[in-house]
């Protein structure tokens, strides 16, 4: 079975969010387990390949001149890569200056049609497209191969403006969206099969307060929408070789954990003693809620507990760190800036891992701290509900709950985790319950082959 894979984002090609580690992860675990991946992305420029071969594609006059790379890329194994006119960026989305590029929607929708040829080339048994980037597509293929549309996360769909409608294809009308082009929609009507990367996500997004505003439709496909859950890579996140750890470990030697911690404390300044960390992995947007843990940092001494935040993205919200950053320097710290092999550390060294996002359609995060016995305090959105049972609901509970995405929620919830925290006999069998979880891609692997083999 030859499935032809698109994603506009591949780690560590081109890595941007949570959809460049889901396709990498998902990729490799299929291509291991037998299938035949076509996998295909945006050509952003100066991507190596070795044996690399080129192949001009037909597409209409308004794409421009189309080609498709393929060969090896020494990260990923067999890649091809799309090129058309303005797509070679060095940031698939985003100028300098933190701005969209002004010729997005032109650029993914030249790609789409630039994909559809490649479809049409090359056949593949199944089509599996990647959010809003890879959906214009289908509007193009008269005749498709079955589909599957993996939603990765819906508040972000591509609308463009209507004069879309009149070159994407013959299939344009499924596009229309209240008088513009809406990629995503147009791909979500024709898909035989829509994935949702959570259980807990699908059906979220079939409700008015989780479908931004493709609620409907969603629901009138309700039989051909389906939940997977995301995985993570355990090779990449196993602290037991980790070589970023001051100390690795695994959850039968738990007790070479804290050298973690106190590497931790003095790379950001904290005081180290026995009041509870807590650290915070993130982009700085609205969806991850870290706003909501703003009303919380003066209270942290009350509590007791100090907390470290990684992150970078809204100037706004990053102004507003550093200045409690500098009021509560006992208690807090905050590093603007991605960090690989920081966030490492900020898993093995944390008490308890916060995840106060407002949304989450699958998070990755959350599984990496339990992965390194961080104890996740999580809201009760998307994937969380999937991967996180709250520990004082359940016995074989993995972390803390807050019941709504707020400041009132969330406190309460890490008060019970820094409870669990202290208690030295309890907190231990929680940090073996999280870590014994396989939170590989092993299993959502199966679950997709299992879905293509029923289009086929």
């Amino acid at each position: 079975m030859r499935v032809l894979f698109a994603t506009a984002e591949l780690s560590p090609v081109a890595a941007v969010g949570g959809l460049a580690a889901a396709a990498a992860g998902l990729a490799a675990e299929l291509r291991h387990g037998g299938v035949d991946l076509d996998l295909v992305m945006p050509d952003y420029g100066e991507i190596p390949l070795v044996d690399e071969t080129t192949i001009d594609l037909p597409v209409p006059g308004w794409v421009g001149a189309a080609s498709v790379r393929s060969g090896v890329h020494p990260d990923v194994g067999p890649l091809r890569l799309i090129g058309v006119p303005g797509m070679a960026r060095p940031h698939p989305y985003l100028q300098p200056d933190g701005e969209g590029w002004p010729d997005n929607s032109a650029r993914f929708f030249r790609f789409g049609r630039a994909l559809a040829a490649l479809v049409e080339h090359d056949r593949p048994d199944v089509l599996h497209l990647n959010d809003w980037h890879t959906g214009s597509a289908l509007a193009a293929l008269t005749d498709p191969p079955p589909t599957v549309v993996s939603i990765h996360n819906l508040a972000y769909q591509g609308v463009a403006g209507p004069e879309w409608l009149d070159v994407i294809g013959p299939r344009a009308g499924h596009y229309e969206w209240w008088g513009d082009t809406n990629p995503l929609s147009g791909a979500l009507a024709l898909a035989d099969r829509i994935v949702a990367v959570s259980p807990h996500y699908a059906e979220e997004i079939k409700t008015p307060q989780g479908g931004f505003g493709l609620d409907g439709p969603l629901r009138n496909r309700f039989g051909a929408l389906v939940g997977i859950l995301n995985g993570i890579d355990t090779d990449i996140w196993n602290p037991a070789t980790d070589r970023h750890l001051a100390e690795r470990f695994d959850a039968t030697t738990l007790d070479k954990r804290p050298a973690n911690r106190t590497a931790l404390l003095d790379r950001l300044g904290l005081p180290d003693d026995s009041t509870p960390l807590a650290t915070v992995v993130t982009r700085l947007t609205h969806q991850k809620g870290i706003d909501l843990l703003a009303p919380i940092i003066p209270l942290l001494a009350e509590i007791p507990l100090r907390m470290a935040i990684l992150g970078s993205g809204d100037a706004v919200l990053a102004a507003e760190l550093r200045s409690l950053a500098a009021a509560h320097p006992e208690h807090f710290a905050f590093v603007e800036a991605y960090d690989e092999a920081l966030s490492h550390m900020m898993f093995a060294g944390a008490d308890l891992f916060l995840m106060p996002s407002r949304f989450e359609p699958c998070g990755l995060t959350q599984m990496q701290a339990m992965r390194y016995g961080a104890i996740p305090v999580v809201t009760a959105v998307g994937g969380l509900v999937d991967t996180v049972p709250d520990a004082d609901a359940h016995k074989d509970g993995l972390g803390f709950v807050a019941a709504r995405p707020d400041s009132t929620a969330l406190i309460a919830a890490i008060f019970r985790a820094v409870r669990r925290a202290k208690d030295g006999r309890r907190r231990a069998a929680l940090q073996k319950r999280m870590m014994a979880v396989d939170w590989s891609w092993k299993r959502p692997a199966e679950h997709y082959v299992e879905l293509y083999r029923d289009l086929v």
